[in-house]
């Protein structure tokens, strides 16, 4: 009896429809760094303007993870997921055709922002926590986490192809229609908060509760906090790697390449922290992550700039990169169960893209004013020690309840 048990507590049909979706909805907007120069080149506008429009896509990314989630977890993760398709190949579309700065941001920024919202980790991972037994969720989370990696890795080299061969505006095209097979793929995850082998042990709140009970923990508030370093840092990569490879004077080619080695280490990356989170302390190893991360920002600034730097950069970052998200969501869970995960997970996410929206927008805002990134890497060195430190005190265990939730 224990090994069916084992199977049904891991349901490989709801993870594997899960990971392709965090890898179409992760993929394209990690790559958005590429159209930068060409875009601006051919429609003469400057960095702050498109800087403006992904730190929008940030922006709408943090507001709409918990009122998506929140939606997932009433009205069904599918139907959300159905939604953030149809908003991303629509928002691709209207990026392409953009005439003005106003289109890009309404399309590249609102319209993005809001389909990765409805598709991305926060929404799939309260479907897996509701499927997966607890101490196999860091696990689950992994898989979720490296299938977001790998798209990132494949999207960079096919981005890039598809730019060369038919032009910036064609090339998000062609990704908006690629975007259409998330719908699909929706039917695997249907079910909501209430549904699932995990619903049952559930304890029972409002959303009123949930929110009152997790904007008064300590815990919930510093990891709250600390997310906010990772979306700065990443986000400002994301958005400003690509044109910082080619300000040193490195060719496009290396832009691509480190944003693939970045997407591949971190395959490995996120499988590791949803392992070593399976066992092993998740503040700690959060700790861990944000120093190394700081450590591996200020060599890269230190060294000479050359394409072996920047391979070994990318690659170092990579192994960091989203392996903060495995351990962050996972102690979310930890302290407040699954019912309100959606929620929740949004609501530290949030704080994540305040994080993005900061880092992509001074990126672009502080070139156009110093003519360098280098005050923005330097202020990613600072707030990575930052999110070390508040990481340190929190405490990894369920809040006190009267009716606690079994496991």
């Amino acid at each position: 009896m224990a090994q069916p048990h084992a199977r049904d507590n891991f349901p490989w049909i709801v993870i594997t429809a899960g990971c392709l979706i965090a890898a179409l909805t992760l993929g394209p907007r990690s790559v958005m760094g590429f159209f930068q120069l060409p875009m601006l080149a051919e429609l003469n506008w400057n960095r702050t303007t498109f800087g403006l429009a992904m730190a929008v896509q940030n922006l709408c990314w943090g507001f709409g993870q918990p009122v998506f989630g929140a939606i997932a977890d009433r009205y069904g993760t599918a139907r959300v997921l159905c939604l953030s398709g149809l908003l991303y190949a629509g928002g691709l579309y209207l990026m392409a055709t953009a005439d003005a700065p106003v289109w890009l941001h309404i399309g590249g920024g609102v319209m993005i922002g809001l389909a990765v919202a409805s598709g991305s980790f926060g929404i799939l991972f309260a479907a897996f926590a509701r499927n997966v037994s607890p101490e196999k969720r860091s696990l689950a989370f992994g898989f979720a986490t490296a299938a977001g990696s790998a798209g990132m890795f494949l999207f960079a080299p096919i981005t890039q192809g598809l730019i060369n061969a038919f032009g910036w505006s064609d090339a998000l095209i062609y990704l908006g229609i690629a975007m259409l097979v998330v719908p699909v793929l929706a039917i695997s995850l249907r079910g909501n908060s209430s549904s699932g082998k995990q619903s049952a042990v559930e304890f029972e709140q409002t959303v009123r509760q949930a929110l009152r009970e997790a904007m008064t923990h300590n815990s919930f508030l510093l990891l709250t906090a600390g997310f906010f370093v990772c979306g700065f840092q990443v986000a400002f990569m994301v958005a400003h790697l690509p044109a910082y490879i080619g300000d040193i004077g490195l060719d496009a080619n290396y832009a691509v390449l480190a944003i693939a080695l970045i997407g591949f280490f971190n395959i490995f990356g996120s499988l590791g922290a949803g392992i070593y989170g399976q066992k092993h302390s998740k503040p700690m190893f959060l700790v861990g992550l944000y120093v190394a991360r700081s450590i591996a920002v200020t060599v890269f600034l230190l060294v000479p700039h050359t394409s072996t730097s920047v391979i070994i950069f990318a690659s170092a970052m990579g192994l960091f990169w989203l392996s903060t998200v495995p351990p962050t969501n996972a102690l979310v869970a930890i302290m407040f169960g699954t019912r309100h995960l959606g929620l929740l997970g949004g609501i530290v996410f949030f704080s994540h893209q305040l994080g993005s929206f900061l880092g992509v927008w001074l990126g672009g805002y502080l070139f156009d004013l110093f003519g360098s990134y280098d005050p923005v890497w330097w202020l990613s060195v600072a707030l990575g020690l930052f999110a070390a430190i508040v990481h340190w005190p929190i405490r990894e265990q369920a809040v006190p309840r009267a009716l606690p939730a079994s496991g």
